[in-house]
């Protein structure tokens, strides 16, 4: 299924000049946390063919974003952001739908994501886009020594 974008929204991958837009609407939105940079999360995005940020645009501003790659097995969404004041309009599905797109013309046939538990909000979102539970565990590690982090 193809993304079908809101005539006023303009999806696109970001720019040098968006980061701090971009930066902004994810802490407005909670996405961000202390062990999280997410100035470097988008460097690191930036940095290979196998990952992507998408942004997306209404006339004046940023107003929708999603972080998608794939490890050559699976595809993973990150940082999927509204702002606050759009939201309820079909932009977060149109940023899902531009992200599920990019990573099929990328040849990945899987999409998993993680949702904090106490997210219920953001759990029944993408319990209304067809994501189920999985009955994986995730297991972290810090390389750089850190304590562990929920």
């Amino acid at each position: 299924m193809q993304a079908t974008i809101p005539s006023s929204l303009v999806i696109a991958e970001i720019t040098d000049a968006d980061v701090a837009a971009v930066v902004a609407l994810w802490q407005a939105c909670g996405l961000t946390r202390p062990w999280n940079d997410p100035a470097a999360d988008i460097a690191l995005a930036r940095r290979g063919p196998s990952s992507a940020i998408l942004v997306g645009r209404s006339p004046d501003s940023i107003v929708a974003t999603a972080m998608v790659g794939h490890d050559g097995h699976r595809g993973w969404v990150y940082y999927v952001a509204v702002d606050p004041s759009s939201q309820g309009k079909g932009l977060g599905r149109t940023m899902m739908a531009a992200a599920e797109d990019w990573l099929r013309n990328a040849g990945v046939p899987k999409l998993q994501l993680l949702v904090r538990r106490e997210n219920a909000k953001a759990g029944a979102f993408y319990q209304s886009l067809g994501y189920e539970e999985s009955t994986s565990v995730i297991l972290a590690k810090w390389l750089d020594g850190r304590e562990a982090t929920s």
